[in-house]
C-alpha cells in the first residue's frame, strides 16, 4: 500500500511538472512591454528601435504604434526560432534593410501596413522564408515606389498566399509584378487609383479572391477579361468603380452576363454619362451604350483638345512678348522719355495760352508783338 501511494505521488509530481514547464511563461520581457504566455506586446510605447532582449520562446511580437524608423540587423540580434507573427503597423517604418529577418526562419505573418516605406531590400528576408501573409495596406511611402515591392514579389517571397496592398494610390500595376508569386490566393487591392489592368497581370492560377473595389477602372480590356476568366474557382469584387457606360463597354457587359464569379455584380453601376449615372450594369441594354452619348457631351470632347492647345498658344504668345520687351527695354525706355518730354512741351504751350487768354494785358501785348 505505501509502495502505490510513493508512485503516486511520484506520477503526480512527474505530471505537474510536465505541465509547469510546458506552461511556463516567456523567460524574460523587455521593459516597457507587456508579456503573457509566448506573446509580447509593446504597442504605443514610443519606441525607436525593437526592444531588447527577446525571450528565446517567444511566437508573435506586437510594436504597432510606435516610431521605428528603420528596420535593420540589429532589430533581431539573435536568432528566434518560434516567432510566427510580427506585427509593426503604424510605426513610421521607412527602410528595411538587407538580412532583417534572417534570425526570424519561421515567420508566417508580417503586419507592415500604415507605414512610409520607401525602401525594402530583396535581401531583407531569407530566400527559403516561410512567410504566408503579407500586409502592406497604406505602406507606401508613395504610388511611386511600387517598384520596391515589385523587386521583392519577384524574388524574396516564394511562399505568401495572402497579400493586402490596398489604400496605396497606386495608378498603374509593374508588368510581372505578381509573377514570382505562385501560391498566391487572396490579393487585396482595395481603394487604391488603378486605370488599368495590364496583360498577364493576374497570371495565378492560384489566385482565388481578387479585391479591386474602390480604384479608377472605367472598362476592362478584353484581354483582362480572358485572362480572369481563365482562372478556376476565382472570386472578384470590382464595386466602387467610376464605369463609363459606352459602346466601349460592351464586352465587359457580356462577360459580366456570363459568368458568376463576380460577386458584386449587382452593385456595379455607370459613373457617365449623366443619362445613365448611377444605372446598375446589368440591367443596361446594347441599344442605351453610344459612343458618344449625347450632343453636348460629344462637342466637348472634340473641343477639349482645343482648349488645351488655345491656352497653350495664348501662353507662348504671353512669354514671347515678355521677351521681347526684356530685349528691348533700353530702347522702350528712351521712346517713354520722348513721350514724356513731347507730352510736357504740349502741355506748356496749352498753359501758355491759357495765361494769356485770362489775362487782358497780356493778350494786348501779345497782339501788338504780332503786330
Amino acid at each position: 500500500m505505501f509502495y502505490i501511494k510513493n508512485n503516486m505521488c511520484n506520477l503526480t509530481l512527474c505530471v505537474l511538472l510536465f505541465l509547469t514547464c510546458s506552461c511556463s511563461p516567456l523567460s524574460s520581457c523587455p521593459a516597457q512591454c507587456l508579456c503573457e504566455t509566448t506573446v509580447v506586446n509593446c504597442v504605443s510605447q514610443d519606441l525607436r528601435s525593437i526592444p531588447q532582449p527577446l525571450p528565446e520562446n517567444i511566437t508573435a511580437l506586437n510594436i504597432n504604434g510606435n516610431d521605428i524608423r528603420n528596420l535593420n540587423n540589429e532589430s533581431f540580434p539573435r536568432p528566434l526560432e518560434h516567432l510566427t507573427h510580427l506585427y509593426v503597423s503604424g510605426s513610421q517604418v521607412e527602410e528595411l534593410d538587407s538580412m532583417v529577418f534572417k534570425n526570424l526562419p519561421s515567420l508566417r505573418l508580417v503586419d507592415l501596413s500604415n507605414n512610409r516605406i520607401s525602401q525594402f531590400s530583396v535581401e531583407a528576408l531569407p530566400q527559403d522564408n516561410k512567410i504566408e501573409v503579407l500586409n502592406l495596406s497604406k505602406s507606401l511611402y508613395n504610388h511611386s515606389y511600387i517598384g520596391v515591392f515589385a523587386d521583392l514579389f519577384k524574388h524574396s517571397l516564394p511562399k505568401v498566399s495572402h497579400l493586402d496592398l490596398s489604400n496605396n494610390d497606386l495608378v498603374l500595376l509593374p508588368e510581372g509584378i505578381f509573377a514570382g508569386l505562385s501560391d498566391l490566393t487572396v490579393l487585396d487591392l482595395r481603394n487604391n487609383s488603378l486605370v488599368t489592368i495590364r496583360n498577364d497581370t493576374f497570371w495565378n492560377r492560384a489566385l482565388k479572391e481578387l479585391d479591386l473595389r474602390d480604384n479608377a477602372l472605367k472598362v476592362l480590356p478584353n484581354v483582362t477579361l480572358e485572362e480572369l476568366s481563365s482562372i478556376p474557382d476565382l472570386r472578384v469584387r470590382l464595386a466602387g468603380n467610376p464605369w463609363r457606360c459606352d459602346c466601349n463597354i460592351e464586352d465587359m457587359l457580356i462577360w459580366l452576363a456570363k459568368h458568376e464569379f463576380v460577386v458584386d455584380s449587382f452593385n456595379l453601376t455607370c459613373s457617365g454619362p449623366a443619362r445613365l449615372k448611377n444605372v446598375p450594369l446589368l440591367t443596361l441594354i446594347q441599344s442605351q451604350l453610344s459612343c458618344w452619348s449625347n450632343a453636348g457631351d460629344a462637342m466637348d470632347r472634340v473641343l477639349e483638345p482645343s482648349y488645351v492647345f488655345l491656352g497653350m498658344v495664348l501662353a507662348l504668345i504671353g512669354v514671347i512678348f515678355l521677351l521681347v520687351l526684356y530685349l528691348n527695354r533700353k530702347g522702350i525706355k528712351g521712346w517713354m522719355y520722348n513721350i514724356r518730354d513731347a507730352c510736357r512741351d504740349h502741355m506748356e504751350g496749352y498753359h501758355y495760352r491759357y495765361e494769356i487768354n485770362s489775362d487782358p494785358r497780356l493778350a494786348n501785348l501779345s497782339l501788338n508783338s504780332d503786330v
